[in-house]
């Protein structure tokens, strides 16, 4: 009876074991979203001089309906830039409101010929929405493969998290307007052509990666170092 007893002992430690040992190994589920808050709303306190992920809450009494009321996509944001387009963004650090909420939001605005350039959000997956003109939008995956068409107005296209996307309006006489919308308070915005020639890489790098002279990479580092 003793020796049955340590034995059903032994095969549950060794069940155990087993049951941990698989916990080790198996697969991770990872949260690529902003993490869920903890209550109705953070109204973030802009006024705090604190680093953290995210900001401090205003006190709940001190919360105005304003803080949940934006107007600074009214007027369209400037296309007389380089690229004859440009993106206004609603975000926590101008839309305290969005604090932990987990979504900014942007308008885009396209002179003829304009185009958002090729960038990437880190943070956040995004979704466009045609308000007016043809657009053509797309994103590339890590593998190199290209899903894009011309959107027309009232149409959406989604663009997964972390690809590298952009827009373009393809018409040459005419503006376009779209507006997106990410989840994250803070997707991040990298554009491929600043992340390389606005950069301090050494040149080197550039050369030998994208089979260029230095002529050319000096004369596209003063390009992009003057292009916003």
């Amino acid at each position: 009876m003793q020796a049955s007893t340590s034995f059903n002992i032994l095969a549950g430690w060794l069940l155990i074991f087993l049951a941990l040992l698989l916990l080790q190994f198996a697969p991770v589920n990872v949260n690529a979203a902003d993490p869920d808050p903890l209550q109705d709303f953070c109204v973030a306190d802009l006024t705090k001089d604190i680093y953290v992920n995210g900001y401090p809450c205003k006190k709940p009494a001190s919360v105005t309906t304003e803080d949940f009321v934006y107007d600074g996509l009214v007027i369209p944001p400037p296309t007389n830039n380089s690229f004859r387009a440009s993106a206004d963004f609603a975000q926590v650090d101008t839309f305290p409101g969005l604090n932990t909420i987990g979504l900014t939001f942007a308008r885009l605005q396209f002179a003829a010929g304009g185009v958002i350039r090729p960038h990437t959000h880190p943070r956040a997956s995004e979704i466009i929405y045609i308000i007016e003109g043809s657009v053509y939008a797309g994103f590339v995956t890590a593998d190199n493969k290209l899903f894009a068409k011309v959107l027309s107005k009232n149409e959406l296209m989604i663009f997964p998290r972390g690809l590298i996307h952009f827009q373009l309006n393809v018409a040459q006489d005419a503006p376009a307007q779209a507006v997106v919308a990410l989840n994250s308070q803070y997707p991040g915005f990298q554009a491929i052509g600043d992340s390389l020639f606005a950069s301090d890489m050494k040149d080197e790098v550039l050369e030998k990666s994208l089979f260029l002279d230095k002529k050319t990479v000096d004369k596209l580092k003063a390009i992009f170092s003057g292009s916003k």
